[in-house]
């Protein structure tokens, strides 16, 4: 077995099953992917109970609703200058191409469905990746500072291009969209509960396998590096 399928194996021991995505429709996994940028998921929650109570869940309530009123709703999923916009003109972008007919939408081939994610506002590779997977049923593995923090840690990669990661999963990864979907639910939950900036390495189910962990345990810990700060 190689190493990337001996954490996913380990994560899931320790932690079980996670049940992510937690949401009711593919729209609503779509809207909490988008607001998910820079905030943690609680706030998103929040944002998202906002817009069911005031029904306007769907692509077209979104599109047709004033900005002011988005902004209000969305509020605690912060950016609020900049995610309620994008949000309606995601919503709006959705109802000109298939007049708000997600599952049509979603039904793209999927290299298609990428791109023209990516072309909108707001969309990046994580966001694009976390529809993708999430919502519209294609396995492609996702990639974001979690990942990227515990992969290294690991010693499972050295590199920090999205790509290049991506790549790495999707050639050790064995197994189909399950796996996909919880091996990344699993890291964030293990990034967010032990392998945080500053480690729990006594308490991490990776601890046996993780070249971090060892050299911490040797009192090697290597020096700290200049870098853009992770999410916590």
């Amino acid at each position: 077995m190689n190493k990337a399928m001996q954490v996913y194996d380990l994560l899931s021991d320790y932690f079980g099953p996670t049940g992510w995505w937690p949401a009711e429709s593919k729209f609503e996994m779509m809207v909490g992917a988008l607001l998910m940028s820079q905030t943690s998921w609680r706030n998103v929650e929040r944002a998202i109970q906002n817009l069911k109570g005031r029904n306007v869940l769907s692509p077209v309530s979104i599109a047709n609703a004033g900005l002011e009123t988005l902004t209000r709703l969305v509020r605690p999923a912060g950016l609020y200058r900049s995610k309620p916009r994008r949000l309606r003109d995601f919503s709006k972008h959705v109802v000109s191409e298939t007049g708000g007919d997600v599952d049509a939408f979603l039904r793209r081939e999927p290299r298609a469905l990428r791109d023209e994610l990516l072309s909108l506002d707001g969309v990046g590779a994580e966001t694009a990746d976390s529809i993708l997977l999430y919502a519209a049923g294609v396995k492609v593995f996702i990639v974001d500072a979690y990942t990227r923090r515990i992969g290294k840690r690991v010693g499972l990669f050295d590199f920090d291009n999205y790509a290049k990661v991506q790549a790495f999963f999707r050639k050790m990864v064995v197994g189909g969209m399950r796996v996909y979907r919880e091996y990344h639910a699993l890291i964030v939950k293990l990034a967010k509960e032990i392998c945080r900036l500053r480690p729990r390495c006594d308490v991490c189910p990776l601890a046996g396998i993780c070249d971090f962990a060892k050299t911490e345990k040797a009192g090697m810990r290597p020096p700290k590096k200049s870098a853009r700060p992770l999410r916590t």
